[in-house]
């Protein structure tokens, strides 16, 4: 039977307000490698904001629903919403960018998420608020199912998918959100086993299955061998695939836990990185849907986020198609994947 969609997101959406924040008024501390660091601002006090942005529409799932729709593929969302004039706007904003909101309910007497990203030294800091919207997995007929990120005590929505990605042959892409990882790996497992496409960053991946990180990222020099422990380590819990995102040194995959793929990122202009996780899945899952290899999917990936993080918030950069094959042209020489 045809299926209506190639790809439905199912995840919360958000009303992301940026704060830019100049170095006068706030500093960085980290380690003393670099790794793991924190933004202080002074206690009690008046901070100024030098730039405020609000974006509605946005949202792991919704920013992988529109990325996927630029990506020409059929896409829908399945997400509850308020019965605010901010979910109003989300359903406005997903329609005109093509993606089908049939799915799309709006919970009476609830507001929609919101989140505050504070912009410092091109990096974000997010402070996110879930609204108690309440999911209940409707009949979806679609090639890939994209699970992303939704609020606390949605395992009743996790236990749904899992039986019906086991009973439908429907694939899974699944990105899981800070609820997800605070849940911990036994309540996940579950569903890791029926995912086709696992996708984290690596901090992520280390809280998901413990750090096999001696200091350093593959990509500069860190020993491999750590990479390859936390990939197999993810593996091993059930996905067919497994794809970690590192930021400015690059991304890894592997099929098998043992071969990995390292993609590195092409020489461009970061303004912040919001969205860029979201903008890799994305281009990973279209490359991978419209039957491109691995590798390939990696540096469609690469070059989705890498425009993503030139534009404040997740979706300003996302691209089409065309500009998509572009970018791989332009970077061919500078973004090759490599196996390590």
């Amino acid at each position: 039977m045809e299926k209506n969609f190639d790809i439905v997101s199912v995840g919360d959406t958000t009303v992301d307000v940026f704060l830019e924040v100049s170095s006068e008024d706030a500093h960085k501390s980290c380690d003393v490698n670099n790794k793991d660091c924190q933004i202080c601002f002074s206690y009690a006090s008046k901070i100024p904001v030098s730039k405020l942005t609000r974006i509605a529409g946005v949202g792991n799932a919704a920013n992988n629903a529109i990325g996927s729709s630029r990506l020409d593929l059929k896409t829908a969302i399945y997400t509850v919403t308020g019965s605010d004039q901010d979910s109003q706007e989300t359903k406005r904003i997903l329609e005109e960018e093509g993606v089908d909101t049939r799915l799309l309910v709006m919970e009476n007497g609830v507001r929609s998420n919101f989140s505050a990203v504070i912009n410092y030294g091109g990096e974000r800091t997010i402070f996110v608020y879930h609204e108690p919207h309440n999911y209940n997995l409707p009949k979806i007929e679609t090639d890939w199912i994209y699970f992303t990120s939704v609020g606390e005590g949605k395992e009743g929505l996790q236990r749904q998918l899992a039986e019906y990605v086991a009973t439908s042959g429907v694939k899974l892409g699944f990105n899981p959100g800070s609820y997800h990882l605070k849940e911990g790996l036994e309540n996940l497992r579950p569903l890791l086993e029926k995912t086709n496409v696992l996708l984290l960053n690596r901090e992520e991946a280390e809280g998901l299955v413990g750090s096999h990180s001696a200091g350093g990222s593959a990509g500069q020099g860190a020993d491999i061998e750590d990479t390859k422990g936390l990939l197999k380590s993810l593996k091993d819990t059930g996905p067919e695939i497994v794809v970690i995102t590192d930021g400015p040194d690059g991304s890894y995959a592997s099929v098998d836990g043992r071969e990995v793929w390292y993609v590195g990122i092409p020489d461009t202009e970061v303004v912040e990185r919001t969205g860029a996780g979201d903008a890799y899945s994305t281009g990973f899952l279209a490359a991978t849907i419209k039957g491109h290899t691995l590798p390939e999917a990696m540096v469609w990936g690469t070059m989705n986020a890498s425009s993503v993080v030139q534009h404040i918030g997740a979706r300003e950069g996302l691209l089409t198609l065309a500009q998509i094959q572009k970018w791989v042209e332009k970077y061919k020489d500078q973004v090759k994947p490599r196996m390590v």
